[in-house]
Parts: C-alpha cells; sequence; structure tokens
C-alpha cells in the first residue's frame, strides 16, 4: 500500500563534494565563506546585483579544519580523500571522522556544497 522512501544507500565517504558558494580569504589569513543573502530567482537577477559587496553575502567565518576541509573541495576529490589529507596534516586532532562528517554534512544542509555520486548510473 505504502511504499518506503527509497534511502541513498550511497557511502559518505564516496560521495564528491562540489561547491555551490565563493569563499575568500581575509587580511589574517582566515577564510570566509560568502552565501548570497537573495537566493530566489527575483532575488538573484533584479536584488542581489545591486547591493554592494560588502552588503550582499552572510559571512561565515571557517576555523583552521574548516578551511582546510573547504580548500581541499576540488570537484574531484571524494571525502574519503579529504579526510586522508586532513588525517595527515591533524594526526592530533581526537575523532577526526566524526568530526569531518558533521562539517561535510552541515555544508550540504546549509547549501554551500552539494555532493555528487562517483557511481555510473546506467539505464
Amino acid at each position: 500500500m505504502f511504499k518506503k522512501k527509497k534511502e541513498n544507500d550511497e557511502n559518505l565517504m564516496d560521495m564528491i563534494p562540489q561547491k555551490k558558494i565563493e569563499s575568500i580569504v581575509n587580511e589574517e589569513g582566515k577564510t570566509i565563506l560568502l552565501r548570497p543573502k537573495w537566493q530566489g530567482k527575483l532575488g538573484k537577477k533584479w536584488i542581489q546585483p545591486r547591493l554592494k559587496k560588502e552588503k550582499a553575502f552572510f559571512r561565515v567565518n571557517l576555523d583552521e579544519m574548516g578551511a582546510f576541509v573547504w580548500n581541499c573541495i576540488n570537484n574531484k576529490k571524494t571525502v574519503y580523500d579529504i579526510f586522508k589529507e586532513y588525517e595527515n596534516n591533524f594526526q592530533e586532532e581526537e575523532n577526526a571522522l566524526n568530526r569531518l562528517i558533521m562539517f561535510i554534512k552541515i555544508l550540504t544542509k546549509n547549501q554551500f556544497i552539494e555532493l555528487k555520486s562517483t557511481k555510473i548510473e546506467t539505464g
């Protein structure tokens, strides 16, 4: 009668994150994500372009770990590849995998990135 919603059975570690927003590095070397304030069709077309650069974006400051992960996202590396790089650079970090997964999920939920499948669709 009711069909159970099909779950995405692909492992998060096999997904490829792709950036959907821009970022800048400030004078202090900190990475800041720039999320447009207007994201609807009308807002993107008419309002966002007319705003001054300082007022057109929400600014999201990243810590050292977040900046490292953000800079590793290049539309080619999987989450697993990023984790391995992270693990090599931050060896003393406890719960590195859990922290990375949580960060990737937050980026996805806030539409800063999207996750693409590495599986090849066959039809």
